[in-house]
């Protein structure tokens, strides 16, 4: 049986990625901050799954953190590693604490960096792997240092993606738009325009199988990112201005 692990596999799109390889005979391997929760929704996948739910409990921020889960991919065979864990902040550069801007970098930069670094020598030795990075449309256009870390897993995933071919390691970068979790709705933000949890994970599996460099799941994303790719930069740059609240809360919404 395959292993698949999960940063910030407790709730969002974690969670529902953390369903999709269970319900697909996935073992897996949570990584959260929650001890308790952490604890509840293993508990959860195995009743409902019948497959075994290892815990790691740490804080991917923190050099600390990051070590802890670089070890555990040493030394176990993991077949799938999902880069999730990540949030955004509520003020743009340069109004929000320099102290909370490098946090925020180093969970959605320094941590993929360092778990992918740290699981490509035994997916490589195998021969076969998956690595999924959860970025987001932000990343799509200059919004900030959160859409700049968001950029930056984009074009690591594409490049790990051409890297790691020859070795039968699968790499691919999703890109959701605003996504619906329990987290707080934002109101300014029309119905039509939020997609599912179950939106995103089938989509991105469906692209993974098609062997994609990205997933964007929902028409309007699609066409929002094809717009932002044959625009002038000009243009984008006015389109992220008018983009940038809703980015700022969108991430606390979805990935």
């Amino acid at each position: 049986m395959t292993t698949a692990l999960i940063t910030g596999g407790t709730s969002g799109i974690g969670l529902g990625f953390a369903h999709r390889f269970a319900a697909d005979h996935h073992d897996l391997v949570l990584v959260a901050r929650d001890q308790p929760r952490l604890e509840r929704t293993a508990a959860e996948l195995t009743d409902r799954h019948g497959i075994r739910v290892d815990t790691i409990n740490a804080d991917l921020a923190t050099t600390e953190g990051c070590a802890t889960v670089e070890k555990y991919l040493a030394s176990a065979a993991i077949d799938v590693l999902v880069n999730n864990a990540g949030h955004s902040l509520p003020e743009p550069f340069p109004r929000s604490p320099l102290a909370d801007e490098e946090r925020m970098l180093d969970l959605l930069v320094r941590a993929p960096l360092r778990l992918t670094h740290a699981a490509i020598p035994g997916m490589t030795t195998r021969r076969r792997g998956t690595i999924l990075n959860i970025a987001s449309v932000a990343g799509l256009l200059p919004t900030g240092t959160y859409g700049a870390a968001r950029s930056w897993l984009i074009n690591f995933s594409e490049s790990l993606r051409h890297d790691l071919a020859p070795f039968g390691v699968r790499v691919l970068a999703v890109c959701p738009g605003f996504t619906r979790t329990a987290a707080p709705h934002i109101d300014t933000v029309p119905d039509w325009v939020w997609l599912t949890v179950d939106q995103i994970v089938k989509q991105a599996m469906k692209d993974l199988r098609r062997n994609k460099p990205r997933s964007i799941a929902g028409w309007h994303f699609k066409l929002y990112a094809t717009a932002v790719h044959h625009a002038p930069r000009r243009l984008t740059a006015r389109m992220s201005r008018s983009r940038r609240a809703g980015v700022r809360q969108k991430d606390s919404a979805s990935a």
